[in-house]
């Protein structure tokens, strides 16, 4: 009976130590030095699951209350000092200290998703410019932390390798330069899912300024008629095309986002097509702090105020935007491009480099020029083309009148001189072919109007000439039409115009009044 008491006594003296117990905050997964972008988790130690956690940083109450806090996207303003309190126990302080630039290695996914298959595994590539010679990588999965062997060459700065298979939700990975841990890798975070359909996105957080593209990915098939792009559960865009591009990212573009999207295999021909949901997946933004600044004037220059002094500069380009930006040899400020294509700079030194600069599109100088001047003869041509139609139209659409007053010599004057026909006529110069006014006298050789009374019938007759020698009806008269010999019209128009010409004379062009025209000339001797 004695010892049943003593070991319940025991046992509330156990219990009540660990309810006494001052709880601790710890880091997961285990990171010396902690860079902007990484993401890790605070623990309150010591505390039960179902306990209620009050957390601090300087201070400062937060709202997170879990035992377990995650932080995703880690920049300066993480920076502080962390406490936690249960049940009126508050821990000691935790300092972090959060870089505002990014580790001098870099991990990229080489082969893969950022969102596999359950089981599924990736390829990852590690580069350092300055060697990877002592160098290990890490892996983060199910709150534990593992070491991953390297087989490095030496003098290698840079290799590919490939982790173990995905078996949990999320798994991070990153390196470092050996024991110390002085000198790191980015971190990648992948995660599995057991859907046939994911969004895909880029590994890395967005960046602020820069562009962003998320793709609806159907595991096995390309045939996708139709996606659907969520955020926070409202639909924002529907469309044909898997991508969704957000051209400028703001911090509002955070959010969970998730797709739905209506597909079909190759070689399946019964059923309707598939409509599946992909998981949501985080849009994680972030700020840069130092950021190189790339510049264009003669050349192209990099520069990054707030990073150290004693910092060099890596070059990238890429010649097509499908392609991605590969570093060039140069390490100093100030390039000269020689290529057209996309070019961008950032700052590095031993721990660490800027984050990159915005993309700068290059192209040569004499191509420019030619573009320019090509351009400029085919406004020029279009100009010209425009103009001749203009004047073209222009000249068509001139009136010009189809007779003119014809200037007559003037017998008093002489010397050649000529003046315009006016209303009032000059005796003898002109008539009219009319019964002969009251008081007019027939000159010699002036023509004759035909009479009234010499018309058979209301029909004109020929007018009759002289005949050459003595006969009444002359030769016109003597020569019917039909036997007549052929007139020889240009003959006549010159001998006309000879003879016009000998003496000066004018030519009335048309005179109307009459349903027949006449002409008249002046001063016409009778032939």
């Amino acid at each position: 009976m004695k010892g049943g008491t003593q070991l319940l006594l025991l046992a509330a003296l156990v219990l009540q130590s660990r309810c006494q117990q001052k709880p601790k905050v710890t880091l997961s997964p285990t990171l010396t030095e902690i860079f902007s972008g990484d993401t890790f988790y605070l623990s309150c130690g010591g505390s039960a699951s179902e306990s209620r956690v009050t957390w601090y940083i300087n201070d400062a109450v937060q709202m997170q209350t879990n035992n377990t806090w995650k932080i995703t996207v880690a920049d300066p303003g993480h920076s502080g000092s962390y406490q936690c309190e249960i049940n009126g126990q508050k821990s000691d302080i935790f300092t972090i200290d959060v870089h505002g630039y990014v580790p001098s290695a870099s991990l990229i996914i080489k082969t893969g998703q950022p969102v596999m298959k359950f089981g599924g595994a990736v390829i990852l590539e590690l580069d350092n410019e300055d060697g990877l010679t002592g160098w290990n990588c890490w892996v983060y999965r199910g709150a534990e932390t593992k070491k991953i062997m390297l087989k490095l060459e030496a003098d290698s700065v840079s290799l590919d390798f490939q982790p173990r298979k995905l078996t949990v939700s999320e798994t991070i990975f990153w390196c470092t330069d050996g024991q110390q841990q002085q000198r790191r890798s980015n971190q990648i975070t992948v995660r599995t899912s057991d859907n046939p359909i994911s969004l895909e996105m880029y590994p890395l957080p967005a960046l602020v300024g820069e562009s962003l593209t998320l793709r609806c990915l159907v595991w096995g098939t390309d045939q996708i008629s139709q996606t659907v792009f969520y955020k926070d559960g409202v639909m924002f865009q529907q469309s044909a095309s898997p991508t969704y591009k957000i051209p400028n990212v703001t911090e509002s573009a955070k959010g969970r986002y998730k797709c739905m999207s209506i597909f079909n295999y190759k070689g399946r021909t019964d059923g309707p097509p598939y409509s599946v949901v992909s998981d949501d997946q985080d849009v994680l933004v972030q700020v840069p702090i130092m950021k190189a600044f790339l510049s264009a004037n003669v050349g192209i220059s990099c520069s990054c105020p707030l990073c150290p002094s004693v910092s060099s500069y890596n070059w990238y380009y890429k010649s097509d935007d499908d392609q991605p930006l590969t570093q060039m040899d140069s390490v100093q400020g100030f390039m000269m491009p020689k290529a057209s294509g996309t070019y961008a700079c950032r700052a590095v030194w031993r721990t660490g480099r800027s984050f990159l600069s915005s993309s700068f599109v290059y192209h040569p100088p004499i191509k420019t020029i030619f573009l320019v001047l090509v351009f400029l003869l085919l406004i020029l041509g279009l100009a010209a083309v425009a103009m001749a139609f203009y004047m073209r139209r222009r000249k068509r659409a001139a009136t010009v009148p189809i007779y003119e007053d014809v200037a007559q010599m003037s017998r008093d004057k002489g010397n050649n001189e000529y003046e315009m026909l006016s209303g009032a006529r000059r005796e003898g110069e002109y008539d009219i072919l009319h019964p002969e006014a009251p008081g007019k006298q027939k000159r010699e050789g002036e023509y004759e109007a035909l009479k009234k009374e010499e018309m058979e019938d209301g029909v004109y007759h020929t007018v009759q000439m002289e005949a050459a020698s003595g006969g009444e009806g002359g030769w016109l008269q003597d020569n019917p039409i039909d036997s007549r010999p052929e007139l020889d019209c240009e003959g006549v128009c010159q001998s006309l115009s000879d003879f016009l010409a000998e003496e000066n004379c004018s030519v009335i062009d048309k005179l109307s009044g009459h349903s027949t025209e006449y002409s008249t000339m002046s001063n016409m001797k009778p032939l």
